[in-house]
């Protein structure tokens, strides 16, 4: 079954009902962190083990992106910020998971010395269960989103032959 998602703007980021605010550092550079995020879109499923297809699209001649998760979780998305070196983030218009009513994610990219903090926060509104749903999840999402982290930094290396 296929979901519309209440639009929102960039906004919703900090006004949400549910919040899921998640940070780690790499030693990658904001400029890297951004290329892999933005970028590299299909190459998210390199380094996201959560990912298991992702590709640009473009939808009403806004910029788009496909993504589909483990487990069979899929979402259409808009892609509302692509500010180089420091932010990324997507609505989700169309999931196949029922009881969100709108959903934004933002990765912001931070200098940290030689360095990236990368703060993903993902924005939800949603009826009282899925929001208890979700913040029970929290632990695993943090999990998720530090494997991935590490993954992206070890690519990143691997990318630029192991040297800064």
């Amino acid at each position: 079954m296929v979901y519309r998602l209440r639009p929102v703007g960039l906004d919703f980021v900090a006004n949400a009902p549910l919040r899921v605010v998640l940070a780690s550092r790499t030693a990658a550079a904001p400029e890297e962190v951004f290329r892999a995020l933005a970028l590299d879109v299909p190459g998210w499923t390199r380094w996201f083990r959560a990912v298991t297809l992702a590709r640009p699209v473009q939808r009403a001649g806004d910029e788009g992106r496909e993504v589909h998760l483990l487990g069979g979780v899929r979402f259409m998305e808009t892609v509302m910020a692509a500010e180089p070196s420091h932010r990324y983030a997507y609505r989700i218009d169309v999931t196949n998971v029922p009881g969100v009513r709108a959903m934004l994610e933002e990765w912001q990219l931070l200098p940290s010395g030689t360095g990236t903090v990368v703060r993903w926060t993902v924005a939800l509104d949603a009826p009282a269960a899925v929001r208890l749903l979700v913040a029970l999840g929290r632990p695993g999402l943090r999990h998720a989103f530090r494997d991935a982290l590490l993954t992206l930094d070890r690519r990143l290396a691997a990318m630029r032959g192991g040297t800064r």
